[in-house]
């Protein structure tokens, strides 16, 4: 992608580009020297994110000329707020929009029908929701009850920020992918791809292995529950009412809806504590400490449900790719246990002190930009435009920038 290009979709997005002395080459190297929040497993360091960029077809241009362009937290304001917290707040805003928009797309086809929340619609898919249910014979009313907690947080965000007058965060312009047809949709256009995705399971060992941490081992790789997840294209929804007929492979997706339900939320038991070490007002603090324990009561029930997955083996018969499920609960190592779900002790700031029970990673230095890297790589992003790419690049650097203020 050419300069002036870029130039352009920057501007779109109300993003200066700034004149620059250095080479493109070391704009890219000054990106990539911030540690990212994001275990290196979950393929989301600078270089993981450059490659996967191509998502969008961006280049390291992009990310350099916003990282020239981001502003000091206390050289501005946004209202009543530093320019950092609202910029926190903002990528926050656009990480809870992104999460309701697939977990409509879950609920639609397997969740509770009912009108409690606004936008939700769907009437149900039977076959769906019976293979999830496997899982917990209440997936149905849990995926419905995370699906009306993201929706609270994505308005409670925008509302706060629109109330000590800085913007908030829209991301319809961007609502341009196709979602699935099968029975029970929408078919409604979509932020999100849940049809092709790429599972990271490595939370599942990160939180059971006692002498690991990814603050302090950012290069341990930690082995995957499911690794068959972690290669190629998988479908976590029926695509059409012709993933039915197998109810093997339905099973398959059911299970994978599963994982990534886990997934997720374990992205954001990270995000919002590393977030909360640069807030710079008390008020900013408190919503990020508020919000973050409700994204790990998520990811603490969904592990528990992973757990239970059907072991199987099944091949999509559009794709080809297959996906094993190893039968957990019956599992004889101790880091692959289904019932350790507990966060087992480990190393905390520094292996001269005791283990402690913590989340992790929360290292704040590079957080929102692993994000994004993080759900790039896992596929969430597939056939988003380059507009996207530059907009999210924007937030998370601008949100990467803020300083703390006490």
């Amino acid at each position: 992608m050419d300069r002036s290009l870029i130039r352009q979709l920057l501007e779109k997005e109300d993003v200066r580009l700034m004149k620059t002395k250095t080479s493109l080459a070391t704009s890219l190297a000054d990106i990539e020297e911030a540690r990212p929040g994001i275990s290196a497993e979950a393929g989301s360091d600078r270089r993981s994110f450059l490659r996967n960029s191509a998502v969008f077809g961006l280049t390291a241009a992009v990310g350099a000329g916003l990282l020239e362009s981001t502003p000091s937290a206390q050289a501005t304001t946004s209202g009543s707020l530093t320019s950092g917290d609202a910029a926190m707040l903002r990528f926050a805003a656009a990480a809870e929009i992104l999460e309701t928009d697939f977990w409509v797309q879950y609920n639609e086809l397997a969740g509770v029908q009912d009108n409690e929340f606004p936008g939700g619609g769907g009437t149900g898919n039977s076959a769906f929701t019976e293979a999830l249910s496997f899982l917990d014979s209440d997936m149905a009313q849990y995926v419905h009850d995370n699906t009306d907690d993201e929706f609270t947080h994505q308005n409670f965000l925008n509302a706060y920020l629109v109330s000590k007058g800085a913007s908030p965060v829209s991301l319809e312009r961007f609502r341009t992918l196709k979602g699935s047809t099968a029975s029970g949709s929408t078919k409604k256009l979509r932020l999100t791809n849940l049809m092709q995705l790429t599972v990271d399971t490595s939370w599942w060992t990160r939180y059971r292995f006692d002498s690991r941490n990814p603050d302090l081992d950012p290069s341990f790789v930690f082995p995957q529950a499911v690794p068959t997840l972690a290669v190629g294209q998988h479908t976590a929804i029926p695509r059409t009412d012709a993933d039915l007929s197998d109810s093997n492979f339905l099973q398959a997706i059911a299970n994978t809806a599963g994982f990534h339900f886990a997934t997720i939320e374990q992205g954001g038991t990270s995000l919002y504590p590393a977030m909360a070490q640069r807030a710079h007002s008390a008020e900013v603090l408190r919503i990020l400490i508020s919000i973050g324990p409700t994204e790990t009561m998520h990811f603490q029930t969904w592990q528990d449900k992973a757990g239970n997955a059907k072991p199987l083996t099944a091949v999509d018969p559009v794709t080809g790719v297959s996906v094993t499920f190893p039968d957990l609960p019956n599992s004889t190592n101790q880091e692959f246990k289904a019932n350790l779900i507990m966060p087992e002790p480990c190393p905390f700031l520094s292996r001269k002190l005791p283990r402690c029970s913590v989340i992790r990673p929360t290292e704040t230095k590079g957080i929102a930009m692993g994000v994004v890297a993080f759900l790039t790589a896992m596929g969430l992003f597939r056939g988003q435009s380059q507009e996207f790419g530059a907009f999210m690049i924007g937030l998370a650097q601008a949100a990467d920038a803020a300083q703390r203020g006490f």
